[in-house]
């Protein structure tokens, strides 16, 4: 390997938190204490917080945004865990993903909330996330009223699949998850990644239109315009 070469992930060391990154996180840690009140207690939503660290900062090339995805991918984990050990009275529960988690399945989760609401719980993840989203995307889907910019790639973990009633995969083959007894769906999309815009609003709009069928099938009413 040239010394020049980037080191693969699994040989990359963790990045090191600044002071007021660190407190970032606590503070996060205590709005998901409150948020989490009389479902989970202090032990558990730390545990899951220390191991959404590990995870995120073991792969993650920028420390930036950090803070924001630790508390973000916790904060899908234990809901996917109240799915899983509460119930989900009668909410359903889809997962969309794909390779970077930056583009068609940011696509088809914003679309989702958009069109569906609170009555189903979307979750995202890419299978090796990106490092931000696709600016293109985030244009394209600006320009229909959904802003997605906070909404940074982030993995998808086990609880969280478990916990989804269909799980939408676009484009990451056999890396994508397989549990028995999900309803998967396959989606065979162009990836927006390097599209000029006009593609990207195809793209876009494709999506709309599967989501609005994969609606129907979970007997939800569209409630976006």
């Amino acid at each position: 390997m040239s010394t020049h070469d980037p080191a693969p992930d699994s040989e990359r060391a963790p990045l090191e938190l600044t002071t007021e990154q660190i407190m970032l996180i606590r503070q996060a840690a205590e709005r998901l204490r409150a948020e989490f009140d009389g479902t989970f207690n202090a032990e558990t939503i730390e545990r899951y917080m220390l191991n959404s660290q590990e995870l995120l900062q073991s792969k993650a090339k920028f420390a930036m945004w950090l803070p924001l995805l630790i508390e973000r991918l916790t904060r899908d984990r234990l809901r996917a865990l109240a799915r899983l050990e509460v119930g989900t009275l009668g909410k359903p529960a889809v997962l969309f993903l794909c390779v970077h988690n930056a583009g068609r399945s940011q696509m088809g989760a914003g679309w989702l909330r958009y069109l569906a609401g609170d009555r189903v719980d979307v979750f995202s993840g890419g299978t090796d996330p990106g490092v931000e989203l696709n600016p293109a995307v985030v244009e394209a889907m600006a320009e229909v009223g959904i802003d997605i910019r906070s909404y940074l790639p982030q993995p998808w973990t086990d609880e969280i699949a478990r916990a989804a009633d269909v799980i939408v995969s676009m484009g990451c083959g056999d890396a994508c998850p397989i549990y028995p007894g999900k309803r998967y769906e396959d989606w065979d999309l162009p990836s927006p990644s390097s599209q000029a815009i006009d593609e990207v609003r195809e793209i876009r709009d494709d999506i709309r239109t599967r989501v609005e069928a994969l609606i129907a099938t979970l007997e939800l009413d569209r409630i976006g315009a």
